[in-house]
């Protein structure tokens, strides 16, 4: 297909989606959003909750990463914060 009657195609999707949102028909509405979201190539960067039964090791479900710049934290050494002094010593 051309990249012409590929646009045509996300036009007419995109007023069809329009028209059954003012119709209150979301169902429809969010089918055609994610139909649209597929021709334009955008439904594989999508992070988010796993499908039911596509969790765990293995699996093809994208990973949450932290912001860039974003360092961990420290872990508390609870060995010597906190600890009073015993006695004299």
């Amino acid at each position: 297909m051309s990249s012409r009657s590929n646009h045509a195609r996300l036009v007419a999707l995109e007023k069809e989606m329009e028209e059954a949102a003012a119709n209150f028909d979301f169902e429809r509405a969010a089918a055609l959003r994610d139909e649209i979201a597929r021709w334009k190539g955008e439904d594989e960067g999508i992070v988010g909750q796993p499908p039911p039964g596509q969790m765990g090791l293995g699996s093809n479900v994208p990973v949450r990463e932290p912001p860039k710049n974003w360092v961990k934290p420290k872990k508390p050494d609870f060995m010597t914060k906190n600890v009073k002094p015993r006695g004299g010593r």
